[in-house]
């Protein structure tokens, strides 16, 4: 009988899979471009293999990510306490939320223009303070980030 996945190696093999499905890429090419099978890259993104330090530094490489990328928790994603300690806790996208977020990403990486790529995360960050202000019932502006 094996254990579950530490869910760590979950997350890992998680943010893996979102970043190779951002990048176009199949399972079959990230595996060659590592030089293991796409069954590999599949156990990695499922979190029931490990990634080692040294592959985890290839895939870093090939993904065009800081290792950072893999362990900077978003806000979706942290840790809570309980009365045993500390557990994960996730809130994952779900199917058509993700579709969506990679299709903007893909358009928005598409755009050649660097001022205005800027100009519609200025619009985005914008958007999202707004409905965050509404749904919070703050008619007071500002950062919604601020306490």
């Amino acid at each position: 009988m094996s254990e579950a996945p530490h869910p760590t190696d979950v997350r890992v093999g998680q943010l893996l899979r979102s970043r190779r499905l951002l990048l176009g890429m199949s399972q079959k090419t990230l595996g060659a471009m590592l030089g293991v099978t796409y069954q590999q890259v599949q156990k990695y993104e499922r979190g029931d293999n490990r990634i080692g330090s040294s592959r985890l530094h290839e895939l870093c490489r090939t993904l065009a990510v800081p290792v950072s990328y893999f362990f900077d928790e978003p806000a979706a994603v942290g840790l809570a306490e309980d009365a045993a300690g500390f557990r994960h806790e996730t809130a994952p996208l779900g199917e058509p939320e993700r579709r969506d977020t990679l299709e903007l990403v893909r358009a928005y990486n598409r755009i050649g223009d660097a001022q205005v790529r800027r100009r519609v995360l200025e619009l985005t960050r914008a958007l999202a303070a707004a409905d965050y202000r509404a749904a919070d019932g703050n008619a007071t502006g500002g950062d919604p980030r601020d306490p």
